[in-house]
Parts: C-alpha cells; sequence; structure tokens
C-alpha cells in the first residue's frame, strides 16, 4: 500500500509518496507566491494552497497503481489564521506564523491579560506569530471581515477540508494558536471568551494519527484514487519532522534548518519552563514536546547568498570556509523579528565586527554561525530546566549543507545524527497515515523503526571551546542592541 505526506510549507508545498516498508517512491515539490502587503506582514492565498496540492498529487502518484494507495497525512506551517464564512469561502487572504502585525494584541494578552493566567490556560504566552493575537488583530481591524467567520482553521486544516469536508485540527498543530488547553488537550474556555471566539467555529481536535475521514468523491475522481482513501488529521511542522526523524517518545531531540530554525526536545510528561522563552506542546506521538522556535534560519542564508550575494550556489559560498571558531564578525538573524528565547517581533538583523579585513567567507561564516547561536539560546533554556540532551538529529534544507552541521554540532556541544533520509514533515505526514491506516501499531513504533542513521557528526572539544567563547559574546549582542531596534518600526 502507498501513504501520501502533504507537508504544506511557507514556500511551497512538498508531496512524498511512500511504502509501507518506509521505501520513499516519489517525492514533487509545488511553490505558490507569498506576500508582504506591508512591511512585517506575510500572507498568502489558501487557494493556491490547494490548487498546487492537487496538482502535486496527480504528478506525484501517475505512475503507480493509483487502487494501492491507502491514505493521505499532513506536516504543515503552523499558527496561520485561515478564516471561511458561511458559504466556505475563504474571507481574507491567510495571516502566517511569520506576520509581525500583532505587536499590541500581543501586548494585551502578555501584559493585560497577564503571561501567568495565558499560561495556566494555555502552557504558553502570547507571541505575536500565533493564531490568537491575530483573531484580536482581526476583531479590531477588520470587524466586517470578523462578524462574517464561521470557521477559524489553520493551513494543513484547509487542506484537510478542501479533501474529505472534515472540519478538524490535531493537539500538536492546535497548540500553537493560543486557544488550547494544552496538558488536557482540549479547547480553553478562557482563551475562547477573551478571544470572542465560539467552539463551534473551531475544528474538532484529534490526535494526529486519527482518521478524519475519507476523500469527496468529487475529488477522488478528479484524481483517480479510491474513494476510500482515509485522511488523516497530520501534524504541525514541526512535530511531523518530528515523527519523520524518529524524535518520539522520551528525551529525542531534533534540530530542523528549514525557513524556520527550531530546537525539538520530545518527552512523556508535560512541562513549562518558568519564563515561557520554550513552546510547550502536544506531540504527535501522543505525548508533549518542548520546542524553541527561531523565526529565520535557513533563510537567513538564503536572503544573504540569494539577496545581497545574488548567488544560488550556496555550496560554493562555503567552500572556503576554513577558519570555525575564529571569526570576528557575528551576524543577529532576527530578519523577521524572533520568537525563542526573546519574543521580539521588532527584532533586527544585525551584523557585528566587521573591519577592513573583512572578507565575504567571514560574512557567510557569521550568518550561518548566528542561526547556531541563536539555536543555542533555546537550548540553553532547556538545559536550565534539568533536560540533558546530549545528541540531536537533523533535518531540513540547511541540514544539507556538511558545513554547518560541523557548526552546530560545535556550537552546541552535541552529538549530530545524519539520518538516511532528511524529508521531515512529509515523510512525518506519509508515517502518520500508514499507522492511521493500521499499518503500524502507533507513532512511536514506526517512528523509531524507521530512523537510520547513517553518519554523526563529533563535537571537537578545541572547537567546542573556541565556539563557547563566541557565544558568551554573541549572547550579550541582542540586550545591548534590543532598544535601538525599536527604531526600526
Amino acid at each position: 500500500m502507498y501513504y501520501i505526506g502533504i507537508d504544506l510549507g511557507t514556500s511551497a508545498v512538498k508531496l512524498l509518496l511512500m511504502e509501507k516498508s518506509g521505501k520513499i517512491c516519489n517525492i514533487v515539490s509545488k511553490e505558490y507566491p507569498l506576500f508582504f502587503p506591508h512591511p512585517g506582514w506575510s500572507e498568502q492565498n489558501p487557494s493556491d494552497w490547494f490548487v498546487q496540492s492537487m496538482e502535486g498529487m496527480k504528478e506525484l502518484t501517475k505512475d503507480i497503481d493509483k487502487t494501492e494507495i491507502a491514505g493521505i497525512g499532513f506536516g504543515g506551517q503552523m499558527h496561520g489564521l485561515v478564516t471561511l464564512d458561511e458559504h466556505d469561502e475563504v474571507i481574507r487572504p491567510a495571516i502566517l506564523w511569520n506576520d509581525g502585525r500583532t505587536g499590541e494584541e500581543t501586548e494585551y494578552l502578555n501584559h493585560v491579560i497577564g503571561k501567568k493566567k495565558l499560561s495556566e490556560y494555555t502552557a504558553n504566552i502570547a507571541f505575536a506569530g500565533f493564531t490568537a493575537p491575530k483573531i484580536l488583530w482581526m476583531e479590531k481591524n477588520e470587524p466586517e471581515n470578523f462578524a462574517r467567520i464561521e470557521k477559524i482553521m489553520l493551513p494543513k486544516d484547509y487542506l484537510a477540508y478542501r479533501l474529505s469536508g472534515a472540519f478538524c485540527t490535531d493537539v500538536s498543530d492546535a497548540s500553537g494558536m493560543l486557544l488550547l488547553d494544552v496538558k488536557n488537550r482540549c479547547w480553553s474556555k478562557e482563551m475562547l471568551e477573551i478571544c470572542h471566539v465560539k467552539e463551534q467555529q473551531l475544528p474538532k481536535l484529534y490526535e494526529s494519527w486519527q482518521v478524519v475521514g475519507t476523500l469527496k468523491p468529487e475529488i477522488a475522481q478528479e484524481l483517480s484514487f479510491p474513494k476510500d482513501v482515509k485522511v488523516v488529521a497530520g501534524a504541525g511542522d514541526n512535530a511531523a519532522a518530528a515523527v519523520g526523524t524518529g524524535t518520539v517518545g522520551d528525551g529525542q531531540c531534533n534540530i530542523s534548518l528549514g525557513t524556520s530554525g527550531t530546537i525539538f526536545i520530545s518527552s512523556k510528561k508535560f512541562g513549562v519552563d518558568e519564563n515561557n522563552a520554550l513552546h510547550s506542546f502536544a506531540h504527535a506521538d501522543g505525548s508533549y514536546h518542548l520546542m524553541g522556535c527561531m523565526l529565520s534560519a535557513a533563510s537567513c542564508n538564503k536572503w544573504w547568498s540569494e539577496e545581497i550575494l545574488k548567488t544560488k550556489d550556496f555550496a560554493k559560498e562555503q567552500e572556503k570556509i576554513t577558519k570555525l571558531g575564529e571569526n570576528h564578525v557575528f551576524f543577529l538573524p532576527y530578519l523577521m523579528g524572533e520568537r525563542s528565547p526573546h519574543n521580539n517581533p521588532d527584532a533586527r538583523g544585525v551584523f557585528f565586527g566587521m573591519s577592513m579585513d573583512t572578507t565575504r567567507e567571514d560574512m557567510t561564516q557569521a550568518v550561518l554561525e548566528g542561526v547556531a547561536f541563536g539555536l543555542r539560546d533555546s537550548l540553553e533554556v532547556a538545559r536550565s530546566l534539568g533536560i540533558k540532551i546530549e545528541r540531536t538529529k537533523i533535518c531540513g534544507g540547511g541540514a544539507k549543507s556538511p558545513l554547518w552541521k560541523k557548526i552546530i554540532a560545535n556550537v552546541m556541544n552535541l552529538k549530530v545524527d545524519v539520518l538516511e533520509n532528511e524529508e521531515g514533515p512529509s515523510m512525518g505526514g506519509a508515517m502518520l497515515a500508514a499507522v492511521g491506516c493500521g499499518a503500524y501499531p502507533d507513532v512511536e513504533t514506526i517512528g523509531k523503526k524507521f530512523a537510520n542513521v547513517v553518519d554523526t557528526i563529533e563535537p571537537e572539544k578545541e572547537l567546542v571551546e573556541k565556539y563557547e567563547e563566541k557565544y558568551q559574546k554573541f549572547r550579550k549582542l541582542y540586550p545591548g542592541m534590543k532598544d535601538l531596534m525599536n527604531l526600526t518600526k
């Protein structure tokens, strides 16, 4: 049997076709536009997601026996606000995870409602990218649109709705809305009141592997798929990536170097750090996880290479970088503001320490190191909670760089395990579909079975010491520049 994983990303939808054995049969990617109507805003048209996903599934399955397709699962960009009216029409473009317009609403939630109450209700505090502040922004700035809302959903759940008709979400993705009581895996009545949302406007909650329905007859016909293809709830992109990399069970770690960067730590126990610097979310395996998320990771390198250096040959730009731990240039990777651990949508990128002898390679190296230092900030929060992490898996586009993986290993002093496949969310979505269809008993079983480590980058004592010194300097830069960053408004 075949299982399809759909990773609804920020720049493209990535579709993966997997056999029960875990063999990847085909991968297809379809791009769609991203709109920035005002500085700091980020939007997409949900119809683009659906159109490109349909085209992608046709291309993905054109050479196989389609009667063998059993299930479809998702991984998806989190936090986005998708609103539908009574006719199931999209009311306005989706407001995405990396949108920074909700500064006032975030301030209101954190300082008027209060961080203590938010953490009590949801296990998290408000961040500009979360869904709840976006709802409040829409109520204040687009009251006519707000009054039309019949359904509120997350990006991947719009796909599930269009494919199956099921108004659904899963607990891992819902954790990032600031509307979910994460510990008890149910909607928070207090938060619904605060955001003036009725529970019937919100989707039904599922675990990530649970079946929400089957394909609509007209969708099955258009795709030439069987009518009984199961659609499972899926997961937020980072939880789906964790499933795809086998970061399931207790005490496992995964670093994702995608558009955003995350450090993801799975846990059997529910827990919250006292400053809420890390997100405390439900996991796709039925348990919980802590996650630090920086808004710009591989996108920093993409910006630097493509927009500034005018090249797409990332590997060539890294060829001459050899003096690790000796760079005097620092880069603060806050091109879209920052989430963990600073929670500041006004934070901005900064190069610091240039001199007349600074080279192109120094600047490129600083970008790679800046992202690694940013991820280490979140790791230090986890360590302060007594969580002992000695190794991590790695995935995402940035994980294709041997140099970046070496920097990560030594900046964070972790063994970095490289997997046979680094497909992350799309693979996780397919694996969740396989569990939902009964091919495997649970997520932990399939996650551990498919996580085949083919290489490990070991930290080097001398390099770890050099990077420790550099990191201690890096962590002083943001506090020193924080007030100045407000001048960029």
